[in-house]
């Protein structure tokens, strides 16, 4: 039994919660009474809620996000009727903005919008001192890295072995894109290499092969990019793969130099091109150097061992059907190995 339930209903049982393991780490004296448990938007509603009630928790708190919301609130609603006691608390970026509209919101007795890692073990720690909060909603500041606990020991050994294992070096964009919620997180806040580089070896020596940077901007701090790619080299070993998200027109000779040094097929870069449509990238207000972009695409397709997978996103405003297909001829004529086409989606909390 634990006071303290994380849980989330992940798309896939290969995702595992980076948010949740981060929650756990940084619950201080609470961290005993507290245990994660996962499921899928693909399990149904009273099974998950049998389980949960099985831990006899006090609080339990979930990830909100844009693929389990729906899943999540036939969740809530048989947990409300049956175990009106328990203390529901919701986070994450779906719930975080135009909080109050939405339905799921009715079903919680406290939600914490933005940044929860430090902001759950306080609401915990008051409740549990029988001084919650009056207020039902907790606006958390963007966390400083220097003070998070890092969660990577949390990974499992089943994690490691059947999962992916997501990492980040930074938070926040310093991009103002109105169709990405990252844009609302400035400034870029940055982990000191000190304490994240001895999480990655600890990780490596455990068996991980596949590391997923979460990072918005990876190449964005040359110096710290230069740090962790020299870092994986180093400790390069035959099946190692990591993945990046990259600013597609930043790309200096010091970085090209280092990527080419890695083996075919051990780096994955992911490049948000989103449109290669100069008006359209000036109504999302988006910067980018579509010489540049181009230039270093070439670059790592004729000089590197890259996956290159390159985003372009349809629906954007002022893209027509036949700008985007003249986009999208652009990018086939630069030759990524993977494509990837999205559909605008609305996020809440970007209104534009």
């Amino acid at each position: 039994m634990n006071d303290i339930i994380l849980t989330t209903l992940n798309a896939k049982y290969i995702h595992a919660s980076f948010g949740l393991r981060y929650l756990l780490a940084n619950l201080e004296e609470l961290k005993p009474r507290a245990s994660i448990i996962e499921f899928e938007i693909s399990d149904r509603a009273l099974e998950v809620v049998e389980e949960i009630l099985r831990h006899n928790p006090k609080i339990v708190g979930f990830g909100i996000y844009i693929w389990n919301t729906l899943e999540t609130l036939k969740v809530l609603k048989i947990l409300k009727r049956v175990a009106p006691e328990i203390i529901i608390v919701l986070g994450g970026p779906e719930i975080s903005y135009e909080t109050e509209e939405q339905e799921i919101a009715k079903f919680a007795d406290y939600i914490i919008s933005g940044d929860g890692d430090l902001a759950f073990y306080r609401l915990c720690k008051a409740i549990f001192n029988n001084d919650a909060p009056t207020q039902k909603i907790t606006k958390a500041d963007p966390a400083d890295p220097e003070n998070l606990k890092l969660p990577y020991s949390l990974y499992s050994d089943d994690d490691v072995k059947n999962r992916i294992i997501y990492v980040e070096a930074s938070r926040g964009c310093p991009f103002t894109c109105e169709f990405c919620l990252s844009s609302l997180e400035i400034p870029v806040r940055s982990f000191p290499l000190d304490k994240l580089l001895p999480e990655f070896k600890s990780l490596l020596d455990r068996g991980v092969e596949h590391f997923k940077f979460v990072d918005r901007t990876f190449n964005l701090n040359i110096k710290t990019s230069l740090e962790i790619l020299n870092f994986f080299l180093e400790n390069y070993r035959p099946g190692l793969f990591i993945h990046f998200e990259m600013v597609p027109d930043r790309l200096p000779n010091q970085l090209r130099e280092i990527i080419a040094k890695f083996p075919e097929g051990s780096l994955q870069f992911e490049v948000g091109i989103q449109s290669f449509n100069t008006e359209v990238s000036k109504l999302i207000s988006r910067r980018q150097d579509y010489n540049k972009l181009g230039d270093n695409i070439r670059y790592l397709r004729e000089n590197t061992g890259v996956h290159i997978h390159a985003d372009l996103i349809v629906g954007l405003p002022g893209e027509t059907v036949e700008s985007f297909a003249l986009g999208f001829d652009r990018l086939v004529e630069l030759d990524p190995q993977e494509i990837q086409v999205g559909i605008l989606k609305r996020l809440r909390g970007k209104l534009n």
